[in-house]
C-alpha cells in the first residue's frame, strides 16, 4: 500500500456537511480495505462557521450556554462520534480532517495522534514558537509547566477498522471570545490561544494551509 496523501482544501464549509462528507469517504476506504482493494488516503483542510462540538464521552455541562444564547452569538451545536470533550470551531481556525488507513502508514492510534501533534509542533517552530505536549491531554500546548498553559490546537479523532476521521483544530486568526462559553476540552484551569494572538498579527489562511499540508506530508509520508 502507498502512503501517498491526496489533499483537498474544502474552503469554508458547514460542519454537518463536512461531517457527512467524512463519513462517506471513511466508509469507502473501509469497504476497499475489507475487499482487498487499494485505497486512497486523504487530508482535507477547511474552516467552519461558528459551531460547538462535543465528543461521545464528553460532558454536556462543559457547554456553558443554552440554545437561546447560541442563536444570539450565531453558533450551532453538535454531539459527534469523535473522542474528546467540547470544543469550538469557527472562522480563522484551520480544521484538518485526515481520513487515512493507519495500516498504510504502519502506525496505531496513539502514534497517529502523536504524529498530528508533531505536525503542529514543527509548524510552530518555524514561527519561533515553542510548543509541546501536555501529559494527560491531547493537543498542542504553549507554556507547559508554567501558570500560563494554553492550548493552540485541539485534537479529537474517530477510528473504525483502522481508518480515521475527524482530526484537529488549529487556532490561527480565531476569535477566542467564543471559548469563553465552554470549558475547552473539559479544562477549567487552562487557557486557549492562537497564532495571531501569539505573534500579534493576522495571517493568510490559504498560505497557512499550504504550509500545514507540507508539514503533514513530512511527518506522515517520509
Amino acid at each position: 500500500m502507498s502512503n501517498i496523501l491526496e489533499y483537498k482544501d474544502l474552503g469554508f464549509i458547514d460542519y454537518k456537511k463536512a461531517w457527512d462528507f467524512q463519513e462517506k469517504i471513511m466508509q469507502d476506504i473501509i469497504s476497499q480495505k475489507l475487499s482487498g482493494k487499494k485505497n486512497k488516503n486523504y487530508l482535507f483542510l477547511c474552516e467552519h462557521p461558528n459551531v460547538y462540538t462535543i465528543g461521545k464521552s464528553g460532558n454536556t455541562n462543559n457547554l456553558l450556554i443554552n440554545d437561546t444564547f447560541l442563536k444570539k452569538i450565531k453558533a450551532t451545536y453538535f454531539k459527534t462520534n469523535r473522542g474528546g470533550d467540547v470544543t469550538y470551531h469557527g472562522p480563522g481556525q484551520i480544521v484538518g480532517y485526515p481520513i487515512i488507513n493507519l495500516d498504510d502508514f504502519n502506525i496505531g492510534v496513539k502514534d497517529y495522534v502523536n504524529n498530528i501533534e508533531q505536525v503542529i509542533i514543527n509548524f510552530l517552530e518555524k514561527y519561533k514558537i515553542t510548543a509541546s505536549r501536555l501529559n494527560g491531554a491531547t493537543g498542542v500546548w504553549l507554556g507547559v509547566g508554567t501558570k500560563n498553559e494554553r492550548k493552540i490546537c485541539a485534537i479529537g479523532v474517530r477510528v473504525s477498522r483502522g481508518v480515521t476521521m475527524h482530526g484537529f483544530a488549529f487556532n490561527i486568526n480565531t476569535n477566542l471570545d467564543y471559548f469563553n462559553y465552554i470549558n475547552p476540552c473539559g479544562f477549567v484551569d487552562k487557557g486557549v490561544t492562537s497564532l495571531s494572538k501569539e505573534k500579534q498579527q493576522i495571517f493568510n489562511i490559504s498560505d497557512i494551509k499550504k504550509e500545514l499540508k507540507k508539514e503533514f506530508v513530512k511527518v506522515f509520508c517520509n
